[in-house]
């Protein structure tokens, strides 16, 4: 159902089942799919496509225009997936024409993001993931599946956070957060295997060891060297959550949180 008092562009592709509230506004170009629903004064622009089964809290902005100085116009994305919950005052902006930029910000499915929290252009999140209150991204970062951001964690542009990964409340990401570890504070370190997550997602506890090992291994070894040095560690499997680690910080381009 939609409010009589939302405004809703008649070239906007709405699904059915969608609630609309009222004072919500939705632009032209907009998609919203099936069983969407959006509370009242939540802002949607044009350029941004919604999937299923997503639910809005009122005063959400959605697709506003990236925060890019040099932005002037030019259409740019923001794409959700399907079953995401957006919090009150939650901010997700289109994608940017940065050099660096590629036009859009994706958003996948499942994902909880609290009150708050700011996605900036160009920024990647994959599913099941959870923002606590306040957390936010600068532009270009990609987070992983099944995350978790402590409330007000802060990261910096063009930054990787691993799959499985767990920041505590008020964490500053200057760099890389390596997948299934614990970061926290300003500036983030480690402080081990996220081990508590991975058993809650029934990880299998051969698995929990080898990753606990590779991080005293490489994390708490003496000398700047280790992580470099057991990147290529041989006989890991490269499709195990230990050979994702190491994958990861092989590939790391901003360096490693520690």
């Amino acid at each position: 159902m939609i409010d009589a008092r939302a405004v809703v562009h008649p070239d906007a592709q709405i699904g059915p089942e969608v609630t609309v509230g009222p004072f919500s506004i939705i632009e032209a170009g907009v998609t919203i799919g099936a069983g969407t629903r959006i509370d009242s004064h939540v802002l949607i622009r044009a350029g941004t496509t919604l999937g299923r089964d997503n639910r809005i809290y009122s005063f959400a902005s959605i697709g506003e225009d990236p925060q890019f100085a040099g932005y002037n116009g030019e259409a740019t994305r923001l794409e959700i997936g399907d079953a995401n919950v957006i919090r009150e005052y939650v901010t997700l902006n289109r994608g940017s024409t940065s050099p660096k930029g590629t036009g859009v910000t994706r958003i996948g499915s499942h994902n909880f993001l609290m009150a708050y929290c700011h996605i900036a252009h160009d920024s990647v999140l994959g599913d099941h993931i959870i923002f606590a209150n306040g957390a936010s991204l600068a532009g270009h970062v990609e987070v992983g599946d099944q995350a978790i951001l402590g409330g007000f964690t802060l990261v910096h542009q063009f930054c990787r956070v691993g799959a499985h990964s767990l920041t505590g409340i008020g964490t500053v990401c200057l760099k890389d957060v390596p997948p299934y570890l614990i970061v926290a504070g300003n500036p983030a370190k480690t402080y081990g295997v996220n081990v508590r997550g991975l058993r809650r997602r029934e990880f299998n506890e051969q698995s929990i060891n080898d990753l606990r090992l590779i991080y005293k291994r490489l994390f708490r070894a003496k000398g700047q060297g280790a992580i470099g040095a057991g990147s290529d560690t041989p006989g890991v499997d490269p499709t195990s959550p230990e050979g994702e680690l190491l994958r990861f910080l092989a590939q790391s381009e901003r360096g490693l949180i520690r």
